[in-house]
């Protein structure tokens, strides 16, 4: 059998894009060719004005409801059923913890992990520490920690967040996702490959 590729493109700071990649992973887990899948994870950014770290004072749901017009108590309703959702597939959600900011820098060190040959290591823990445990993913230091656990060298991410690497491949991805017309996350595009020169897409979904 061929090898499949996965692109996903995603955030970091998307609650459905955790979700997704449990449920893909669960997907492959089931497929009988599983090992002959390779997940790429691409550059997505929900709010590429956002700072790099918001306001700690202003609580989720109140800039969720603010974003949808709503009020801050249906807010809240969408976090309690989406914490419900995370669960079914065995993740904890603490959106009271959440340090929202901007992911530009995670998506850079995400490229440093794909040539590392740890890109999916690194995407676990920048989602398990943005969702679960309330770290701030804008800061580089703390970009620089995370990643450092599970198998990037410290002063290589540090020198990376310090200058412009990874910056254009972040850019290409986003470019890529507007010319197919991706405007929600996560999205999933299967292919098979053939050759690196001519793949042959054969799947697109925006949901699993």
């Amino acid at each position: 059998m061929k090898r499949l590729q996965v692109d996903v493109w995603s955030d970091i700071a998307c609650p459905w894009c955790y979700i997704g990649k449990r449920r893909l992973e669960a997907a492959i887990a089931r497929f009988p060719q599983g090992a002959s899948v390779d997940v790429v994870w691409r550059a997505f950014e929900l709010d590429p004005s956002a700072p790099r770290v918001r306001d700690r004072t202003v609580p989720y749901a109140e800039r969720l409801a603010k974003k949808y017009g709503t009020h801050v108590a249906g807010a809240q309703s969408m976090l309690d059923r989406m914490t419900g959702v995370a669960a079914e597939d065995g993740l904890e959600f603490h959106f009271e913890r959440v340090q929202s900011g901007n992911t530009f820098d995670a998506h850079r060190v995400l490229h440093l992990a794909r040539e590392r040959g740890v890109q999916n290591a690194v995407k676990e823990r920048f989602l398990r520490a943005y969702m679960t445990e309330g770290e701030p993913i804008g800061e580089p230091e703390a970009l620089v920690r995370l990643a450092g656990e599970v198998g990037l060298e410290k002063d290589e991410v540090r020198a990376v967040l310090a200058g412009d690497s990874y910056g254009p491949e972040v850019r290409a991805d986003e470019e890529q996702a507007r010319a197919a017309g991706i405007r929600g996350v996560p999205f999933f595009v299967v292919k098979t490959k053939p050759s690196a020169r001519f793949p042959m897409w054969v799947l697109s979904a925006s949901t699993i």
